[in-house]
């Protein structure tokens, strides 16, 4: 495979295939409430934050995988009602509102917790996600935070064991009948690395 380069922000011409990558991991996590597709890349592309962002890109510049975070100072995939109403309507957007507020969860402090990871599905199993992971790590190491934590649902078992791999214990869970309803999944496992 080329060399591939780590970067830390998206460019401006980067944003739509990012959203892209994101809706393609996460779709079928998130359709039942953020779908239909049109829609939902509108609005990922409209909220993207880029600095909140690392992303793997091929020699060509092209984004083939990403890793979106959150800190005390913003997320990668946020927004708020105003951008919802833009993308999916009025009413679309209050209800969507309301549902996303059930994955919102607070952030402890000390800690980045990261906002999606996507790999182009073409180049899973080549090491991208374990770099992106690491160099998140580094980062967020740089800027003075003290772990890395995520949340992965109990039926990606591809991820979790990924996850425990590169040192993520285990530290909490979550369901709900809701979250299985709206976005099909029933529990959410707690995961932190210290940095």
């Amino acid at each position: 495979m080329n060399v591939i380069t780590y970067h830390h922000g998206l460019r401006p011409d980067q944003r739509a295939r990012a959203a892209g990558l994101y809706w393609q991991a996460f779709g079928g996590k998130l359709g039942r409430v953020m779908g239909p597709q049109p829609r939902a890349l509108d609005f990922i592309e409209r909220v993207i934050a880029p600095q909140f962002a690392i992303a793997a890109c091929d020699p060509h510049g092209q984004v083939i995988g990403v890793i979106g975070f959150r800190t005390p100072h913003g997320s990668f995939v946020g927004g708020g009602l105003p951008d919802l109403r833009a993308s999916y309507g009025r009413i679309g957007g209050l209800w969507r509102a309301g549902c996303l507020r059930f994955l919102a969860q607070d952030l402890e402090a000390g800690t980045v917790m990261v906002d999606g990871i996507a790999v182009s599905a073409d180049l899973r199993g080549h090491g991208i996600g374990t770099e992106l992971i690491e160099t998140l790590s580094s980062y967020a190491q740089s800027q003075g935070y003290r772990a890395l934590c995520l949340e992965v649902v109990e039926e990606n078992l591809r991820a979790r064991a990924l996850y425990h791999r590169l040192g993520f214990m285990v530290t909490g869970q979550r369901h709900s009948a809701f979250t299985r309803f709206a976005f099909n999944f029933h529990r959410v496992y707690e995961m932190r690395r210290a940095l």
